[in-house]
């Protein structure tokens, strides 16, 4: 019989330190189309000076098996140097960008204003009938900001995905 703990499903942030060349990020990525894993969050940059690595930040979600057979296919990818289950191994801290762009006048363009100052949001542009706001935290606050804003004309999102990193004295 299988336990409840087995078939929990549970969002996993994975980062993976690659090498920075042609190929790896298509690499990684049908790793996980062709086992049909989803990939709900990804970002990936240059992390040295040189340009010679690349972190690859990954949230997806599954069983705990399934997280597991994940992080031992990446680890075993030839590019990949090191792989790290950042909601498993400690705590860490992770963060999301959003560009959110509102369109109205009037009352409406007066409460996306003390909304976007209630939600420490920064104004990036501003026009007579629209502001685009950029706004820098954890998934579900930048969620609730946008939720907010939807009845006011919200006309358009642009979001980042995740980026993350072990908090203290414990590196990749």
């Amino acid at each position: 019989m299988t336990s409840l703990q087995d078939t929990t499903i549970r969002s996993a942030t994975i980062s993976v330190l690659v090498e920075n060349e042609a190929g790896v990020l298509a690499r990684v990525v049908g790793l996980f189309s062709g086992r049909g894993y989803n990939i709900d969050s990804l970002t990936v940059a240059p992390v040295e000076g040189d340009g010679g690595r690349s972190r690859i930040n990954i949230v997806t979600s599954g069983t705990t098996m399934v997280i597991e057979q994940i992080k031992a296919q990446l680890d075993r990818l030839v590019p990949v140097h090191r792989v790290a289950d950042l909601t498993q191994d400690g705590p860490h801290i992770a963060r999301e960008m959003a560009l959110i762009k509102v369109v109205g006048t009037g009352m409406n363009r007066t409460e996306a204003l003390r909304l976007a100052d209630a939600f420490r949001a920064r104004v990036v542009d501003a026009t007579i009938e629209s502001f685009v706001f950029e706004m820098t935290g954890q998934t579900d606050k930048l969620d609730a900001f946008i939720d907010v804003l939807r009845p006011l004309g919200l006309a358009e999102v642009s979001r980042t995905g995740i980026a993350a990193i072990a908090r203290g004295k414990r590196g990749f």
